[in-house]
C-alpha cells in the first residue's frame, strides 16, 4: 500500500470516510458498518475520518465515532498502526439540520467528548470542522493548541478553510497543525488554491467527498469513465488516482457504506494513471 505523511505518521494513501455509515437516510445497519471499517483495515487502509457531528441525530454525538472505536477493538491487527481524525465545532441541530460552534470552550468539551466516545486518552489527529463566523478564528484555532499542549490531541487540523485560514493556523499551531480537510472532487475543483499552500507550508491536504459525495459517485462519466473501461478498474478508482497525482500532499478519505467499495477504493493506490491520461482528465 503506498503511503504518505500527515505530521509525523506515516498513513495509507487512500483513507476511510466513515460519515456514510452514521447519517440518516443513508446509512446501513451498524453490522454492515463495522464489516465496512473492517474491509478498511484489512485492505491496508491506516486513515479513518470521522466527526462527532456523524449521528442520525443531533441528541446522539459520537454516533459514528463509537462505530469506528468497536470496530478498531474487533480488528485481528495493531490499531496502534492505525491514524483516527475526527473533528468538532459542526453540530447537529433539531430536525437534521446542521450549525457550527467555535466557541474555544465549546470546541475543547467537544474534543473530551470525541475522546469518551473513542475510548482513547490522546486523538490522533483532531480537526475543527467548520468556520464559525461569530467567533474570530483566532481564538478557534488556539483552542486547538491548548487541547495539543494539554496531550489530549496528537496533531491538529481545520476544514473547509481557506488559504488565509490555513496560514493563520500555522502562524497559531506551528508544526502543531499537520492537515487540511476541504471538499475537493472532479466537480468540485476551486479548492486547487488550498491543495497548493498545502504543498507549500507540508501539510496533508484531505479531500472530502473525493467521488462527488454521498449518492453522486455514479455521476463520473466522461474522461473517467473511459479510462476505467480501457483499464478494467471502476471510474471512482481512477478519479482517487487522479486526485493522488495531484499532489504528494493529497490523502483522498472516500465515504462507504459497504465493504466491497471501500476494496475497490482502497486499489486506487496502485493504479498510475499516464501523462496522457492525466491530461485527458484535465
Amino acid at each position: 500500500m503506498q503511503t504518505r505523511t500527515i505530521g509525523n505518521r506515516r498513513v495509507s494513501a487512500i483513507g476511510l470516510g466513515a460519515m456514510p455509515m452514521s447519517v440518516a437516510g443513508h446509512m446501513p445497519d451498524e453490522d454492515q458498518s463495522v464489516r465496512t471499517l473492517l474491509a478498511a483495515l484489512d485492505a491496508g487502509l491506516t486513515l479513518i475520518d470521522t466527526a462527532d457531528a456523524y449521528t442520525p441525530s443531533h441528541d446522539d454525538p459520537g454516533h459514528n465515532e463509537r462505530l469506528v472505536a468497536r470496530a478498531l477493538s474487533l480488528w485481528s491487527g495493531d490499531a496502534g498502526d492505525v491514524l483516527v481524525a475526527t473533528k468538532g465545532g459542526h453540530v447537529r441541530t433539531p430536525g437534521g439540520g446542521w450549525d457550527v460552534d467555535g466557541r474555544p470552550e465549546y470546541l475543547k468539551r467537544a474534543c473530551d467528548r470525541s475522546l469518551k466516545a473513542l475510548g482513547v486518552e490522546s486523538i490522533g489527529l483532531y480537526q475543527h470542522h467548520r468556520p464559525d463566523p461569530k467567533v474570530p478564528y483566532e481564538d478557534t484555532i488556539g483552542a486547538l493548541k491548548d487541547l495539543h499542549d494539554a496531550g489530549k490531541i496528537e496533531l491538529a487540523g481545520i476544514s473547509n478553510a481557506n488559504p488565509e485560514q490555513i496560514r493563520l493556523a500555522r502562524a497559531i499551531l506551528g508544526d502543531r497543525l499537520a492537515s487540511v480537510q476541504n471538499q475537493y472532487s472532479p466537480r468540485f475543483r476551486s479548492s486547487e488554491p488550498e491543495i497548493d499552500v498545502c504543498a507549500e507550508l507540508g501539510l496533508a491536504f484531505l479531500p472530502w467527498s473525493p467521488l462527488g459525495g454521498i449518492g453522486r459517485t455514479g455521476e463520473l462519466r466522461d474522461a473517467f469513465a473511459e479510462i476505467g473501461e480501457a483499464r478494467g478498474v471502476s471510474p471512482q478508482r481512477v478519479c482517487l488516482a487522479w486526485e493522488l497525482a495531484r499532489s504528494p500532499v493529497v490523502i483522498p478519505i472516500p465515504g462507504a457504506s459497504r465493504p466491497e467499495s471501500i476494496r475497490d477504493s482502497a486499489a486506487a493506490a496502485t493504479l498510475e494513471l499516464t501523462e496522457e491520461e492525466l491530461a485527458r482528465l484535465g
